[in-house]
């Protein structure tokens, strides 16, 4: 880029660019919003025929397209209003070299080196120094060709100085710095820009998402000195993070929108639907870089199957074979990756589903694509609901296995809509943490639950923060080590705006009592099945010496006690100082492997399941 390129440069051309991108982008999101919440809904409620399935998947498609388009759209908004608000501070160092040179009567030539006139002597004795043409010095190296020295030999043979040729010199060093900062600045957002188009035909699939996670990198890489992630309020209350949102331009929060759509997501405190929109372009994008992975896997299928050695003779065993090991390392990997996807599908399948206007609306307030997968799904708008519920999920939850934690969320839902069909619920699922995967030995420990108590606290001042309108009826749910969870956010932050407490399946909460928790001990309730294996055998002391102990650590063994388990007092105990309600027995020791005692996951069934909407909704009592 010459210095007459940046002079003559005009950075309101890009900014309008980058308006009408904007405008682009916007119109896709409406676009969006009118296929999913008009035409969609409507045809699913009205049409059943074959050609109405066709149809909506045809819909389905089209709103994703729009989806891409407005995230693609808004990063070239952004890389454009990135180029023009980053190339002003070069243009303006160059504009006030020029000015100088100007007003030196100096004269600045194509290739950035200065004339500058001959200098006056300061004695009538001495000649004028020589006018000449000066160019930039680099630091720490020899003068630039054309540069000559500014000493001019004096009539007695001795030297004169020139200041104008350090004037010029200096001018000329400015006008060099401005045009490589210009330039470094220009190439890194045409780079970026190059790559922000596609061919004619384009069909949205998890190639072209896993392109667009490219897309947002090289943007973030490009613009990241124009719009900073560290200007998030990362980690902040949601107060905070509301102040800082409402402290920002439409333009502005569109733009930290698409260009860092993870961070706007986890922001606690702001809108559910801005979140929504965010984290629905991170899943698109995780989901397609997460396929793009898994196909190249299984293109490195090694063989499956290798020759028997009998390990008695050492020799081969004809006709015989068995899977090598290569190959179930291989298959296990190929299992994770696959169900790590089909997690995000079920997410995914349970957003779409809403739009075709057959089930509650959901919103994505939170994704991460962690060691074990975090998902945040609301069944319901919680910003606008009147009772809200959050229910916490234990041991062994992840990203993979969401499915099952997602229909328990739409099903306490359904539930507390059919006692309360006069006011609207929330019911949200809330894996925002990493959760122990195993009950030995990692469930045995509280570091997870220390981990997750202040990122739960956050979104539970978060909901009351973003909610509109009227008061809201917040309700807590832990199950299983989620109520550890539960319990140690409540009792560090009894100032939590939290109306009822609901504790299900539980291996203790972290205190003795109920009223260590902030709120009203009638209003915590607690529950556990009689065949949940969290109670199964009723005292540790009469079996810890005989088969228990050589089997299990002594903190395992304090949780089958009746009143001080693992973590504090029984909750359903009297001691607690809560309140209980009755649950079915569940089902007994099973011969599945999968889930021998599936007592522990019956809560979300009949006479249990109404007695916790009944909570929900403050219908019981």
């Amino acid at each position: 880029m010459t210095w007459q390129h940046l002079k003559d440069l005009k950075r309101t051309e890009y900014e309008e660019a980058a308006d009408g991108w904007g405008e682009v982008s916007s119109r896709a999101y409406a676009a969006k919003e009118r296929v999913e919440n008009e035409m969609l809904a409507k045809l699913r409620d009205t049409q059943s025929a074959q050609t109405a399935d066709a149809a909506l998947g045809d819909l389905s498609r089209l709103a994703r397209n729009f989806q891409y388009v407005q995230a693609e759209c808004g990063l070239v908004r952004t890389a454009l209003n990135g180029f023009a608000a980053e190339v002003a501070a070069p243009q303006s160092l160059l504009n006030a070299a020029l000015e100088d040179a100007e007003g030196y009567g100096f004269t600045v030539h194509q290739d950035g080196s200065v004339s500058y006139p001959a200098g006056t002597p300061s004695s009538p004795y001495l000649k004028p120094t020589e006018a000449g043409t000066a160019g930039p010095t680099p630091v720490g190296g020899p003068l630039l060709p054309g540069a000559r020295n500014p000493l001019s030999p004096a009539p007695n043979g001795g030297l004169v100085i020139n200041p104008n040729k350090a004037k010029a010199e200096a001018i000329a060093q400015r006008i060099a710095s401005a045009c490589r900062t210009a330039a470094e600045i220009d190439s890194r957002y045409r780079a970026t820009l190059s790559e922000l188009k596609v061919e004619r035909g384009l069909r949205v699939d998890d190639k072209v998402w896993a392109d667009a996670a490219k897309d947002l990198q090289r943007t973030r890489d490009a613009a990241g000195k124009y719009l900073k992630d560290s200007d998030i309020p990362h980690g902040k209350s949601p107060a905070e993070n509301t102040a800082w949102w409402n402290g920002l331009s439409q333009e502005q929060r569109d733009e930290y929108v698409s260009l860092y759509p993870a961070s706007v997501g986890a922001l606690d405190g702001i809108p559910s639907e801005v979140r929504d929109t965010a984290n629905r372009v991170v899943l698109a994008e995780n989901h397609g870089t997460r396929q793009m992975e898994l196909d190249a896997w299984r293109g490195k299928e090694p063989p499956r199957y290798e020759k028997y050695i009998s390990p008695i003779t050492g020799r081969e065993v004809k006709g015989a074979q068995i899977e090598s090991k290569a190959w179930k390392e291989w298959d296990e990997k190929r299992k994770e990756m696959q169900d790590r996807l089909d997690g995000m599908r079920h997410v995914q399948d349970r957003l779409t589903e809403s739009e075709a206007g057959n089930r509650p609306e959901g919103y994505l307030l939170g994704f991460a694509d962690t060691k074990n997968g975090q998902a945040i799904v609301s069944i319901g708008n919680p910003d606008t609901a009147d009772n809200v519920v959050t229910y916490v999920p234990g041991t062994k939850s992840n990203l993979a296995g969401i499915n099952g934690d997602l229909v328990r969320a739409e099903q306490l839902r359904q539930e507390a809509m059919d006692q309360d069909p006069g006011r609207q619920t929330a019911s949200i699922l809330w894996l925002g943490y990493e959760a122990p995967q195993s009950i030995v030995p990692e469930a045995a420990s509280p570091s997870w639950a220390n981990d997750a108590k202040e990122p739960l606290s956050r979104f539970l001042s978060g909901v009351d923060t973003a909610h509109t309108g009227g008061p809201v009826n917040s309700t807590v749910l832990g199950h299983s080590y989620g109520s550890l969870v539960a319990g140690k956010a409540l009792a560090d932050h009894p100032d939590l705006p939290v109306d009822n407490v609901i504790f299900v399946g539980s291996p203790g909460v972290g205190v003795d009592q109920a009223k260590e928790l902030g709120v009203p001990p009638d209003h915590v309730w607690s529950a556990v099945a009689e065949n949940d294996w969290i109670n199964v055998p009723p005292s540790p002391n009469a079996l810890a010496g005989a088969w228990l102990g050589p089997l299990y650590p002594p903190g395992l063994i304090e949780l089958f006690d009746d009143h001080s388990i693992l973590y504090g007092t029984d909750p359903t105990t009297d001691d607690f100082g809560g309140r209980t309600f009755d649950v079915a027995p569940g089902k007994g020791l099973q011969a599945d492997l999968d889930d021998p005692m599936p007592a522990h996951s019956q809560y979300w069934e009949n006479d249990s399941l109404k007695a916790m909407g009944g909570i929900v909704t403050g219908k019981k009592s």
